[in-house]
C-alpha cells in the first residue's frame, strides 16, 4: 500500500515504515504529524484517485530529526567579462517516518503509533562510537608478559640467472 501525498508544496510517494526527507517543517523532533492532502492511494491494486484530493484520507508520520542537506555549489560566469560568482546552499530538511496511510474514517492503531526507528543522525552517532578504539592501561609486568615475537623474514636474494646473463653479454661486446 502506498500513497502520493503533498508535503510542504512537493509531492512524495510514501509507504508505511518508510523514511522521507522533506523541506523543513515547523514541528519538533518526536512529534506526530498528519498530512491530509493525499492525491492518490494504491491499496494492493485498488487505486483511488482524488479530485484534487482523496476525501478523508490522511498520512500519519513522526518527525525523526531536522538536518541540513548536501551542499550545492552554484557558479556563474560570463566569458570575456571578468565576471565570476560562486554561491553555496544547504537546504534545511526534516526526516519523517511514515507510520500509516489512513483511509476515510480510519484511526492510527497503537501498534503503528509506537513504531520507532532511529534517525539518520542517531545512526551516524552510533557508528562513530563503534569505530572509536578502546585503549586500556597496561602495567609494565603485563607488558613484559605480552611481548610478541615477530617472525623473521627470509633475506631476499637477487635472481642469479639475470645477473649471469648480463655479465656474459658485456664480455661478448668487449671481445668484438
Amino acid at each position: 500500500m502506498y500513497a502520493i501525498v503533498e508535503i510542504a508544496g512537493l509531492q512524495y510517494k510514501v509507504a508505511k515504515k518508510q523514511r522521507v526527507f522533506v523541506h523543513r517543517l515547523e514541528a519538533n523532533e518526536g512529534e506526530n504529524v498528519e498530512f491530509s492532502k493525499v492525491l492518490l492511494i494504491d491499496n494492493d491494486g485498488k487505486i483511488t484517485v482524488g479530485a484534487p484530493v482523496v476525501d478523508g484520507a490522511r498520512v500519519a508520520a513522526k518527525v525523526l530529526s531536522h538536518m541540513k542537506g548536501d551542499k550545492v555549489l552554484v557558479f556563474k560566469k560570463k566569458r570575456r567579462k571578468g565576471y565570476q560568482k560562486l554561491n553555496g546552499h544547504r537546504q534545511q530538511m526534516t526526516e519523517l517516518l511514515i507510520q500509516a496511510v489512513l483511509g476515510k474514517g480510519e484511526k492510527l492503531s497503537a501498534e503503528d503509533a509506537k513504531l520507532e526507528v532511529a534517525s539518520t543522525l542517531e545512526l551516524k552517532r552510533r557508528s562513530a562510537a563503534k569505530s572509536a578504539k578502546k585503549v586500556y592501561a597496561v602495567t609494565e609486568k603485563e607488558e613484559e608478559e605480552v611481548v610478541e615475537e615477530k617472525p623473521k623474514k627470509a633475506a631476499k636474494k637477487a635472481p642469479a640467472k639475470k645477473a649471469a646473463a648480463k655479465k656474459t653479454a658485456t664480455k661478448k661486446k668487449k671481445e668484438d
